[in-house]
Protein backbone atom coordinates (compact mmCIF):
# COMPACT_ATOMS: atom_id res chain seq x y z
CA UNK A 1 0.00 0.00 0.00
CA UNK A 2 1.51 3.32 -1.06
CA UNK A 3 1.38 6.37 1.30
CA UNK A 4 4.12 7.18 4.70
CA UNK A 5 4.58 3.99 6.85
CA UNK A 6 5.24 3.91 10.46
CA UNK A 7 6.59 0.57 11.81
CA UNK A 8 6.76 0.83 15.92
CA UNK A 9 10.15 0.45 17.67
CA UNK A 10 9.08 -1.96 20.62
CA UNK A 11 9.11 -2.12 23.40
CA UNK A 12 8.16 1.26 24.32
CA UNK A 13 9.64 3.30 27.15
CA UNK A 14 6.23 5.30 27.50
CA UNK A 15 3.05 5.21 26.49
CA UNK A 16 2.90 6.99 22.52
CA UNK A 17 0.18 9.77 22.07
CA UNK A 18 -0.55 9.81 17.99
CA UNK A 19 -3.36 12.88 18.19
CA UNK A 20 -2.95 14.59 15.36
CA UNK A 21 -1.16 12.30 13.54
CA UNK A 22 -2.98 11.95 10.51
CA UNK A 23 -2.62 11.86 6.59
CA UNK A 24 -4.03 15.78 5.65
CA UNK A 25 -1.67 17.04 8.71
CA UNK A 26 1.25 14.91 7.24
CA UNK A 27 0.71 15.46 3.79
CA UNK A 28 1.75 19.28 4.87
CA UNK A 29 4.95 18.93 6.41
CA UNK A 30 8.67 17.79 5.28
CA UNK A 31 10.05 14.21 5.93
CA UNK A 32 12.64 15.96 8.57
CA UNK A 33 9.52 17.85 10.20
CA UNK A 34 7.57 14.59 10.41
CA UNK A 35 10.16 12.73 12.11
CA UNK A 36 10.41 15.84 14.81
CA UNK A 37 6.75 15.12 15.74
CA UNK A 38 6.23 14.76 19.70
CA UNK A 39 4.29 11.53 20.34
CA UNK A 40 5.09 11.32 24.11
CA UNK A 41 3.49 12.23 27.17
CA UNK A 42 6.02 12.48 29.75
CA UNK A 43 7.77 16.08 29.96
CA UNK A 44 10.98 15.00 27.95
CA UNK A 45 8.67 13.97 25.05
CA UNK A 46 9.35 11.17 21.87
CA UNK A 47 10.27 11.86 19.10
CA UNK A 48 7.56 10.03 16.27
CA UNK A 49 11.13 8.99 14.13
CA UNK A 50 12.47 7.50 17.58
CA UNK A 51 9.43 5.92 18.28
CA UNK A 52 8.74 4.36 14.62
CA UNK A 53 10.55 3.27 11.20
CA UNK A 54 9.55 6.01 9.31
CA UNK A 55 9.60 4.58 5.29
CA UNK A 56 7.28 5.96 2.07
CA UNK A 57 6.20 9.57 1.81
CA UNK A 58 3.15 11.35 3.30
CA UNK A 59 -0.56 10.57 1.18
CA UNK A 60 -3.66 9.56 1.68
CA UNK A 61 -2.65 6.86 3.15
CA UNK A 62 -0.78 6.26 6.42
CA UNK A 63 0.19 2.73 7.87
CA UNK A 64 1.04 1.51 10.93
CA UNK A 65 2.55 -1.54 12.13
CA UNK A 66 3.59 -3.78 15.07
CA UNK A 67 1.10 -1.64 16.67
CA UNK A 68 0.41 -2.57 20.96
CA UNK A 69 -2.01 -1.26 22.96
CA UNK A 70 0.50 1.25 24.42
CA UNK A 71 -0.27 3.13 21.19
CA UNK A 72 -3.13 5.63 22.10
CA UNK A 73 -5.03 7.90 20.00
CA UNK A 74 -4.65 6.43 17.01
CA UNK A 75 -6.75 8.40 14.05
CA UNK A 76 -7.56 11.41 16.17
CA UNK A 77 -8.83 14.56 14.35
CA UNK A 78 -8.86 12.01 10.95
CA UNK A 79 -11.15 14.31 8.50
CA UNK A 80 -9.31 12.45 5.70
CA UNK A 81 -7.64 9.78 3.81
CA UNK A 82 -7.04 6.42 5.27
CA UNK A 83 -5.24 4.89 8.29
CA UNK A 84 -4.70 1.09 8.34
CA UNK A 85 -3.19 -0.36 11.36
CA UNK A 86 -1.78 -3.89 11.81
CA UNK A 87 -1.96 -4.88 15.31
CA UNK A 88 -3.62 -3.66 18.56
CA UNK A 89 -3.73 0.12 19.78
CA UNK A 90 -5.05 1.89 23.20
CA UNK A 91 -7.64 4.04 24.28
CA UNK A 92 -9.02 6.95 22.31
CA UNK A 93 -8.77 5.69 18.98
CA UNK A 94 -11.07 7.93 16.18
CA UNK A 95 -11.52 10.72 18.92
CA UNK A 96 -12.91 13.19 17.22
CA UNK A 97 -12.68 11.99 13.90
CA UNK A 98 -14.47 13.46 11.19
CA UNK A 99 -14.01 11.95 8.12
CA UNK A 100 -11.66 9.51 6.12
CA UNK A 101 -11.39 5.65 7.25
CA UNK A 102 -9.99 3.80 10.27
CA UNK A 103 -9.05 0.26 9.73
CA UNK A 104 -7.57 -1.68 12.73
CA UNK A 105 -6.31 -5.19 12.14
CA UNK A 106 -6.26 -6.20 15.44
CA UNK A 107 -8.48 -4.95 18.87
CA UNK A 108 -9.00 -1.21 20.33
CA UNK A 109 -8.88 -0.03 23.62
CA UNK A 110 -11.30 1.81 25.54
CA UNK A 111 -13.19 4.94 24.40
CA UNK A 112 -13.33 4.13 20.88
CA UNK A 113 -14.92 6.93 18.59
CA UNK A 114 -15.71 9.14 21.49
CA UNK A 115 -16.96 12.68 20.19
CA UNK A 116 -16.56 11.36 16.29
CA UNK A 117 -18.32 13.32 14.02
CA UNK A 118 -17.85 11.31 10.73
CA UNK A 119 -15.97 9.08 9.02
CA UNK A 120 -15.80 4.94 8.66
CA UNK A 121 -13.99 2.79 11.80
CA UNK A 122 -13.76 -0.97 10.75
CA UNK A 123 -12.51 -3.19 14.05
CA UNK A 124 -11.50 -6.87 13.13
CA UNK A 125 -10.98 -8.01 16.84
CA UNK A 126 -12.86 -6.91 19.65
CA UNK A 127 -13.11 -3.23 21.57
CA UNK A 128 -13.05 -1.91 24.99
CA UNK A 129 -15.33 -0.03 27.58
CA UNK A 130 -17.07 3.26 26.30
CA UNK A 131 -17.10 3.10 22.93
CA UNK A 132 -18.50 6.14 21.57
CA UNK A 133 -19.13 7.13 24.98
CA UNK A 134 -18.84 9.97 26.88
CA UNK A 135 -15.51 11.91 27.60
CA UNK A 136 -15.11 13.93 31.42
CA UNK A 137 -16.32 17.14 31.12
CA UNK A 138 -18.22 17.21 27.60
CA UNK A 139 -21.79 16.57 26.42
CA UNK A 140 -21.72 14.03 24.34
CA UNK A 141 -20.16 10.65 23.22
CA UNK A 142 -20.21 9.68 19.65
CA UNK A 143 -22.04 12.30 17.27
CA UNK A 144 -21.74 10.76 14.17
CA UNK A 145 -19.85 8.54 11.66
CA UNK A 146 -19.89 4.52 11.47
CA UNK A 147 -17.77 2.10 13.62
CA UNK A 148 -18.17 -1.83 12.70
CA UNK A 149 -16.78 -3.92 15.38
CA UNK A 150 -16.03 -7.87 14.19
CA UNK A 151 -15.86 -9.33 17.62
CA UNK A 152 -17.27 -7.68 21.19
CA UNK A 153 -17.46 -4.96 22.91
CA UNK A 154 -17.09 -3.40 26.24
CA UNK A 155 -19.31 -2.13 29.12
CA UNK A 156 -21.17 1.49 28.37
CA UNK A 157 -21.10 1.57 24.56
CA UNK A 158 -22.99 4.46 23.31
CA UNK A 159 -22.44 6.24 26.80
CA UNK A 160 -24.69 9.86 25.84
CA UNK A 161 -24.08 8.87 22.20
CA UNK A 162 -26.37 11.58 20.03
CA UNK A 163 -25.73 10.58 16.96
CA UNK A 164 -24.17 7.43 14.85
CA UNK A 165 -23.92 4.13 14.23
CA UNK A 166 -22.35 0.95 16.08
CA UNK A 167 -22.36 -2.85 14.70
CA UNK A 168 -21.04 -5.27 16.33
CA UNK A 169 -20.80 -8.42 15.29
CA UNK A 170 -20.39 -10.35 19.31
CA UNK A 171 -21.85 -9.23 22.21
CA UNK A 172 -22.04 -6.11 24.08
CA UNK A 173 -20.73 -5.72 27.63
CA UNK A 174 -23.33 -4.33 30.06
CA UNK A 175 -25.15 -1.32 30.13
CA UNK A 176 -24.83 -0.22 26.20
CA UNK A 177 -26.46 2.39 25.23
CA UNK A 178 -26.73 4.23 29.11
CA UNK A 179 -27.77 7.94 28.73
CA UNK A 180 -28.04 7.33 25.24
CA UNK A 181 -29.57 10.42 23.64
CA UNK A 182 -29.87 9.13 19.58
CA UNK A 183 -28.09 6.94 17.04
CA UNK A 184 -28.30 3.29 16.69
CA UNK A 185 -26.22 0.25 18.12
CA UNK A 186 -27.01 -3.21 16.37
CA UNK A 187 -25.30 -6.20 18.12
CA UNK A 188 -25.72 -9.18 16.24
CA UNK A 189 -24.60 -11.18 18.90
CA UNK A 190 -27.17 -9.60 21.41
CA UNK A 191 -26.92 -7.60 24.37
CA UNK A 192 -25.32 -7.65 28.10
CA UNK A 193 -27.19 -7.08 30.97
CA UNK A 194 -29.13 -3.93 31.63
CA UNK A 195 -29.11 -1.91 28.52
CA UNK A 196 -30.57 1.27 27.67
CA UNK A 197 -29.74 2.53 31.56
CA UNK A 198 -31.37 6.44 31.19
CA UNK A 199 -31.70 6.30 27.98
CA UNK A 200 -33.70 9.13 26.26
CA UNK A 201 -34.09 8.21 22.93
CA UNK A 202 -31.79 6.08 20.43
CA UNK A 203 -32.14 2.28 19.24
CA UNK A 204 -30.99 -0.61 20.45
CA UNK A 205 -31.02 -3.62 17.99
CA UNK A 206 -30.13 -7.22 18.38
CA UNK A 207 -31.18 -10.75 18.64
CA UNK A 208 -31.16 -11.33 22.73
CA UNK A 209 -31.10 -9.25 25.91
CA UNK A 210 -29.26 -10.79 29.01
CA UNK A 211 -31.48 -9.45 31.43
CA UNK A 212 -33.62 -5.95 31.10
CA UNK A 213 -33.78 -2.75 33.60
CA UNK A 214 -37.73 -2.42 35.55
CA UNK A 215 -37.97 0.67 34.34
CA UNK A 216 -38.23 -0.63 30.58
CA UNK A 217 -41.64 -1.75 29.57
CA UNK A 218 -42.84 -4.35 26.84
CA UNK A 219 -44.88 -2.24 23.89
CA UNK A 220 -45.73 -5.47 21.63
CA UNK A 221 -44.95 -6.71 18.50
CA UNK A 222 -44.94 -4.77 15.56
CA UNK A 223 -44.05 -4.47 11.71
CA UNK A 224 -41.58 -1.42 11.56
CA UNK A 225 -40.26 -0.04 8.54
CA UNK A 226 -37.54 1.27 9.79
CA UNK A 227 -35.55 -1.72 10.32
CA UNK A 228 -35.93 -2.64 6.62
CA UNK A 229 -35.03 0.85 5.36
CA UNK A 230 -31.96 0.91 7.93
CA UNK A 231 -30.75 -2.13 6.98
CA UNK A 232 -30.98 -1.25 3.40
CA UNK A 233 -28.95 1.68 3.92
CA UNK A 234 -26.36 -0.55 6.04
CA UNK A 235 -26.38 -3.28 3.06
CA UNK A 236 -25.74 -0.43 0.34
CA UNK A 237 -23.24 1.29 2.59
CA UNK A 238 -21.12 -1.79 4.19
CA UNK A 239 -22.01 -4.58 1.82
CA UNK A 240 -20.81 -8.04 3.26
CA UNK A 241 -20.02 -5.97 6.14
CA UNK A 242 -23.41 -5.50 6.82
CA UNK A 243 -25.63 -6.93 9.56
CA UNK A 244 -28.48 -9.67 8.70
CA UNK A 245 -31.83 -8.57 8.38
CA UNK A 246 -34.15 -8.73 11.37
CA UNK A 247 -37.45 -10.69 11.17
CA UNK A 248 -40.47 -8.93 9.90
CA UNK A 249 -41.72 -8.57 13.24
CA UNK A 250 -40.22 -7.04 16.52
CA UNK A 251 -40.67 -6.77 20.07
CA UNK A 252 -40.17 -3.23 21.00
CA UNK A 253 -39.31 -2.40 24.40
CA UNK A 254 -39.20 0.64 25.59
CA UNK A 255 -37.70 2.75 27.65
CA UNK A 256 -35.86 4.24 30.06
CA UNK A 257 -39.39 5.35 31.79
CA UNK A 258 -36.67 6.65 34.47
CA UNK A 259 -36.59 9.41 31.82
CA UNK A 260 -38.66 10.66 29.41
CA UNK A 261 -38.30 6.86 28.20
CA UNK A 262 -38.62 7.42 24.10
CA UNK A 263 -35.49 4.84 23.35
CA UNK A 264 -36.11 1.38 22.29
CA UNK A 265 -34.67 -1.95 22.18
CA UNK A 266 -36.03 -4.37 19.16
CA UNK A 267 -35.96 -7.52 19.69
CA UNK A 268 -36.95 -10.53 17.33
CA UNK A 269 -40.88 -11.32 17.87
CA UNK A 270 -41.31 -14.61 19.87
Amino acid sequence: MSGLKLRFKAPATERINLAGITPSKLLALSSHEIARLNVGIEKGGVALGDAFDISGEAGETLTIEGATPAIDFVGDGLDSGTIRVVGNVGSFAARKMSGGKLEIHGDAGDYLASGSTGGMILVSGNAGDNLGGVETGERFGMLGGMAVIEGNIGARAGDKMRRGTVIVRGKTGPGAGSRMIGGTIWAEGGFGRDPGLMMRRGTLIGPSVESLLPTFVDCGKHDLVIIRVIARYLKSTLGDLAPKPMPLFVQKIGGDTATIGRGEILLPAG
